[in-house]
């Protein structure tokens, strides 16, 4: 008997398929479960696939491209339509591909489909639209949240959760690829312990992981005979688990194989055409998101290193002070940052503290960082003042971008950066600020105040730039930080309310007298940014990095206040802020009434607040208008809470005192002493051997004594010092 009459005999047909010339030979078997006459044809592709439903037809050239990587059969089912498109049976397509000479043929038979038998996962997967559309979702599904996974255990976590449609395994295992070693990177479905077996492979083990990386081709066991048939030598270690069905597919990414994937099922499992065409693709990106991730954690891994390299410890044993400092990298791969901190012995016996921020995320601000870190502290250790050091650096950094525009057409880079030299006897502070955010200070009673300084251009923009220096004092008991804007502006804020969520931590904190307190506040900080971290101090953190943030710390150590030893009580703290508001600096006005405000944060009355703002920028206006001089403002609150006393005084070099004065409706000056007398509970003006102080008092208890300011005086007033 002709083998065509045997098949025909058993319902089957054969064909051939031309890919080059687009023709397909047909029995007369084949012909007839097309639809055809049965006799031998022979067709053009466009007129075979015509009897093709489209959905399947476009099925089968995923499953024929998966057969030719796999070098396996090419197994589908399809359905057959007649010429108005309604379905008449279904039929199994069997065909070797070959690739010759560039060339794709396939020969194959064709079967019409019987019934499915029922307990296998062909029973509860039949071809139809519903299935299909459930299988893309999950690919879909599948493929987002591989791309959105960031580390390897995030990867493992994914592959998981997923829930094929169909058919789910409930045992996963990811081998990787170690030399000649085939560990366990990764497991679903087992106890702890139970990779332990498979820890030690060898790349020439006889297990299907092995030879799915040896060969690169996928190893589908449907049942535990076919695994004990195949891999007699480790079928032992597989029966325990009491799995029925395993594949075993390569994972390759960008023609190599780095690992192989394991999916083990309970319940019986055929891997039809369609379920190995999703094991297949769900390989092909879990090979994609593990090599992205491994190569994003060894980006980071070498960030980090090549950070703490660069990154100093600070010293700790300053006398009267603690320092505290961290430094966190920006998240995604080698986005190294140029953020630093620095802290330099100076030849004075004192201390410069430094941070700073390079433009820019990537090697060049690190190696930029590198370089402007130690030209700061070359001329830092020359002995040079604050503002000496940042013109020296900026010249510095102008010049290397001078050089790489010419060499290599870089683009200009620049720096911001606050250098503090710190008198640890004292408490003096001469700072320094080149485009950098301003130190804040945390008082001795929880107060948080942004100190303004005066600053220049950052560095590297101009060469030849003047850096005014800004001379503060840190008292006892109080703490400063200094800070990039990573810290303030990560989340979406901006220099505003990023200083307010950083004023509730530092304000919240409880200080005391041990070094670990300040190393809390620093975890604190970090932690109001970014979520708790994984590792002490420079480690990774767990939620988004959108920059990377330097903080550090610097607390003068005092007596805490209250009830001291023997039960005395010590005295209440005293808040105090100064500043200096030069004639050139007229917009440093509105810096003092932001000051004076903050000072009175918690004052039980704003009404008396918004006349402590009003007559603050009425005493400076008029020291700029009507004098030669700068003026220095000191606000200074005493006493207990509930009962306190705000003073304030306006210094100037002038020694002509003020004098009251009538002014008419349209006047726009001459109300100043008027509010003094209105607003203040007491004031006065104090001759001194350089100028006069002009000042005022407010009581904390003497609330109601001053009515509230009403919005045409304010307005008046608001004009005048505009002026």
């Amino acid at each position: 008997m002709r083998t065509e009459d045997l098949l025909a005999a058993v319902a089957t047909g054969m064909w051939r398929w031309d890919h080059t010339s687009e023709r397909v030979t047909l029995d007369a078997e084949a012909a007839r479960l097309l639809g055809l006459p049965a006799a031998p044809a022979e067709l053009t592709q466009a007129a075979v696939r015509s009897r093709f439903h489209p959905v399947d037809f476009a099925e089968v050239m995923g499953i024929v491209q998966l057969a030719v990587a796999e070098q396996t059969l090419a197994e589908s089912r399809l359905r057959i339509v007649d010429e108005q498109g309604r379905v008449q049976r279904i039929v199994r397509s069997r065909s070797r591909p070959r690739v010759v000479d560039g060339d794709l043929e396939m020969v194959g038979t064709l079967q019409e489909v019987p019934e499915p038998q029922p307990g296998t996962s062909a029973a509860h997967t039949p071809i139809t639209g519903d299935w299909r559309r459930s299988r893309e979702a999950f690919l879909l599904d599948a493929g987002r949240a591989l791309a959105e996974a960031r580390s390897t255990a995030e990867v493992l976590r994914v592959a998981a959760g997923l829930s094929m449609p169909g058919f789910m395994p409930d045992g996963l295992a990811v081998f990787g690829i170690d030399g000649d070693r085939l560990p366990v990177i990764g497991q679903h479905g087992y106890a702890s312990g139970d990779e332990r077996p498979f820890a030690d492979m060898t790349l020439t083990a006889d297990h299907p992981a092995a030879e799915v990386v040896r060969t690169g081709r996928a190893s589908y066991l449907p049942t535990p005979e076919e695994y004990r048939r195949r891999y007699p030598a480790t079928w032992p270690l597989a029966a325990r688990f009491r799995r029925t069905s395993w594949a075993f597919l390569p994972l390759v990414n960008a023609g190599r194989t780095i690992g192989a994937w394991m999916a083990a099922f309970a319940q019986p499992v055929a891997f039809t055409p369609d379920e190995r065409s999703v094991l297949t693709t769900v390989a092909r990106m879990l090979a994609q998101a593990l090599a992205r991730a491994v190569m994003q954690e060894e980006q980071q891994e070498l960030a980090l290193a090549l950070q703490r390299s660069m990154m100093p410890t600070v010293q700790p044993d300053i006398p009267g002070m603690t320092v505290a400092a961290r430094y966190v990298p920006t998240g995604g791969g080698l986005e190294v940052g140029g953020d630093w901190y620095d802290m330099i012995p100076l030849p004075s016996g004192r201390i410069a503290l430094v941070i700073g921020d390079v433009q820019g995320h990537d090697v060049r601000a690190a190696g930029l960082m590198g370089q402007l870190r130690i030209a700061l502290r070359a001329y830092a250790s020359e002995g040079h003042h604050p503002d000496a050091v940042l013109s020296r650096a900026s010249r510095f950094l102008a010049g290397i971008n001078e050089t790489e525009l010419r060499g290599h057409g870089e683009d200009q880079r620049f720096a911001t950066c606050l250098y503090i030299e710190v008198d640890p006897a004292t408490g003096l502070l001469d700072i320094a600020r080149a485009g950098h955010p301003e130190p804040a200070i945390r008082m001795s009673d929880g107060t948080m105040l942004v100190r303004p300084t005066a600053g220049g251009l950052p560095l590297g923009i101009i060469p030849d730039t003047d850096y005014p220096t800004t001379r503060l004092v840190l008292e006892p008991g109080e703490t400063m930080m200094v800070c990039t804007d990573g810290l303030i502006e990560t989340g979406g804020h901006d220099l505003d309310t990023g200083w307010e969520r950083l004023r509730d931590v530092l304000e919240a904190w409880e200080a005391d007298e041990d070094g670990e307190s300040l190393e809390r506040l620093a975890d604190a900080l970090v932690q109001a940014v970014h979520g708790p971290p994984s590792h002490h101090t420079t480690g990774p953190l767990v939620d988004r990095r959108e920059d990377d943030i330097a903080v550090l710390l610097l607390r003068r150590e005092g007596a805490a206040c209250g009830v001291g030893t023997g039960g005395l009580l010590t005295p209440q703290p005293v808040r105090r802020t100064v500043l200096s508001v030069a004639q050139a600096e007229p917009e440093r006005i509105a810096e003092a009434r932001r000051q004076v405000r903050d000072v009175l944060h918690d004052w039980a009355d704003p009404d008396q607040v918004d006349s402590a703002v009003l007559m603050v920028s009425e005493m400076v206006t008029n020291v700029l208008l009507h004098t030669d001089g700068d003026a220095l403002l000191v606000a200074e609150i005493t006493g207990e809470r509930g009962a306190r006393r705000i003073r304030v005084d306006v210094a100037d070099s002038s020694d002509e005192l003020p004098h009251r004065r009538s002014p008419g409706e349209l006047a726009s000056s001459g109300r100043g002493l008027m509010l003094l007398e209105l607003l203040a509970g007491a004031w006065g003006v104090d001759p001194r051997g350089d100028g006069k102080s002009t000042w005022f008092e407010l009581y904390e208890e003497a609330a109601e004594a001053a009515g509230p300011l009403s919005s045409e005086s304010e307005s008046e007033s608001e004009s005048e010092s505009a002026a």
